[in-house]
């Protein structure tokens, strides 16, 4: 499994919420265990008393996106850096199910968890996915979706650093309302002129007479 992979644990967690919104789908075990996408051997710990522990989680997480998007990286790295140090991993070469054609194991590396709850072990491979992510690309790359009032996390991987936005849905959202806001403020301006013209012709009619 790749490393960048785990990185998207974070962004799923943070975006269970939309503050802005007042919408959380974070509220049952159920909620919790679909967070862990394929890894249903993890998914089958979580229990009632995980949703408080995973909001709890997100919240922090969603601090360090937020440091990341007001461009603080070392408030950014110091809060990742306090979840790595309250939810350890342990690195492993592994091996399973990836196979070359001559059926040779593809090695790769692997986060292995070991939790006391379910909320610890995806918070651990949350904070560390987010760390190789935030270390071999930058803290710039940790973004919150500018098409308000969404505020979406989202990880940058454009060649540019251009990205600013959470989904294709929300980019095309905002330029659409920055087109209208172009079309207003012309039509605003075309009034503008317009009346001043007919002032104009006005006060020329009157002065001619």
């Amino acid at each position: 499994m790749e490393l960048a992979y785990y990185s998207d644990y974070a962004v799923r967690l943070v975006n269970s919420e939309e503050p802005a919104r007042g919408k959380d789908a974070l509220t049952s075990v159920e909620a919790v265990r679909d967070l862990f996408g394929g890894n249903q051997s993890a998914a089958r710990r979580a229990t009632d008393a995980d949703v408080t522990r995973f909001r709890s989680v997100r919240a922090r997480l969603r601090a360090v996106f937020e440091a990341a998007d007001h461009g603080d990286e070392t408030l950014a790295v110091d809060l990742l850096n306090s979840l790595l140090l309250e939810f350890p991993v342990s690195p492993q070469i592994s091996g399973h199910d990836h196979r070359d054609d001559d059926g040779r194991p593809l090695w790769h590396m692997h986060l292995a968890d070991h939790p006391s709850n379910a909320t610890a072990g995806y918070a651990a491979i949350a904070a560390m996915g987010l760390a190789f992510h935030l270390t071999e690309y930058g803290v710039d790359r940790l973004g919150l979706c500018e098409a308000a009032p969404c505020r979406n996390a989202y990880l940058d991987t454009s060649t540019n650093r251009s990205r600013r936005y959470c989904s294709d849905r929300c980019a095309t959202r905002a330029n659409v309302a920055a087109y209208r806001a172009r079309k207003r403020l012309e039509a605003d301006r075309t009034a503008s002129t317009g009346l001043a013209a007919d002032s104009a012709q006005r006060t020329t009619a009157s002065g001619e007479r």
